[in-house]
């Protein structure tokens, strides 16, 4: 999964979302910080290949894209969005392909500016970067090429504050970024950066009223980096296992925090924090939960109430695990639950 996929709805109720043998499957609080939902299937017999991709609009709606098989060798994209945790998502729309018509070209990544509108961005057959955005009364712009070479999966897009989208992709030696410049329009590519990004880390967002902020793994060192353009990446801390971060804003002692966590080498979940945009003062890991499966993956959100949430899944068992922050200073975390 490609994205945050624990989400706060409007209504104030969680929602996962999970990858399940060529399907995508959804569950939801019945209510706030109450019981779960058994898992239901989104769109019907609708088969996806691998690749799911999910955002969240500053709406609360989530929006879903994914590749569905539609020839011998032909595969496009789709959409579907999510208006309330216990309604069902929308049937999946045809999003088109990246070169009209082909395989599958990479791992999608969407985000949703502050209109509600879905930008959808992918590696197209050419190994550039494309994207297709929702027009404001329904249905899709033409697609575009924002150019780039080397494009590698699973780009990061990400919401600013100020409502533009914003794209963080690896490349071959470095990163490359996209903005807009207003709200609506297309993203032109930025500045650079050269770093050897470890596939498949890429982790984006809003980190001021001006930043975001990519996290990505060094393969040299083994450190976990930030980088905002206009700047040099910084090293944080070694990473705790091979996979992506999740990461959320939040405040924690009345500071403004940025919390990362990951699967650990051991199978725990590990945590670290530090002052949002202080990448240079360091973080320390502190893991916490049982020993998890090998694929399992972690996401972090805040809920109604502004408390951190903390999500395990693990698709190969579909054990969901969850864990809220306690109601004291510092930032421990209440028992593990299996939902």
């Amino acid at each position: 999964m490609n994205g945050d996929w624990l989400l706060l709805g409007r209504d104030g109720r969680l929602s996962v979302y999970l990858p399940s043998d060529g399907a995508a499957l959804w569950r939801a609080e019945r209510a706030p910080a109450g019981p779960w939902e058994a898992p239901r299937r989104i769109g019907g017999d609708q088969e996806l290949l691998p690749g799911l991709s999910i955002g969240r609009g500053p709406d609360g709606y989530g929006h879903l894209v994914a590749w569905r098989p539609v020839g011998t060798d032909r595969s496009d994209l789709v959409h579907t969005t999510h208006f309330r945790p216990l309604l069902a998502p929308l049937d999946w729309q045809p999003a088109g392909h990246p070169n009209k018509q082909g395989a599958r070209t990479g791992t999608p990544a969407v985000a949703v500016d502050a209109q509600g509108r879905a930008h959808v961005f992918v590696r197209n057959g050419g190994g550039g970067m494309s994207m297709v955005a929702q027009k404001e009364k329904g249905g899709w712009e033409p697609w575009r090429d924002l150019k780039g070479r080397g494009v590698q999966e699973e780009p990061a897009a990400v919401t600013g504050e100020s409502g533009r989208v914003e794209l963080y992709a690896a490349v071959t030696g470095g990163i490359r970024h996209w903005r807009q410049e207003q709200p609506g329009a297309r993203p032109v590519p930025g500045e650079g950066v050269d770093a050897a990004v470890r596939p498949g880390t890429l982790r984006a967002l809003a980190t001021s009223e001006e930043s975001t902020t990519v996290l990505f793994t060094d393969d040299d060192s083994g450190e976990l980096c930030a980088w905002r353009p206009g700047e040099k990446p910084m090293p944080l801390v070694a990473a705790a296992g091979p996979g992506p971060v999740s990461a959320v804003r939040c405040v924690i002692d009345g500071h403004d925090c940025t919390l990362v966590a990951q699967r650990s080498t051991s199978g725990r979940v590990a945590f670290a924090a530090y002052p949002s945009q202080q990448e240079a003062l360091g973080a320390v890991w502190t893991e916490s939960g049982p020993e998890l499966p090998a694929d399992a993956v972690v996401s972090l959100a805040l809920d109604a109430d502004g408390r951190l949430v903390a999500a395990t899944l693990s698709p190969s068992t579909g054990q969901l695990r969850l864990a809220r922050r306690k109601d004291e200073p510092g930032l421990a975390l209440g028992p593990w639950q299996a939902v």
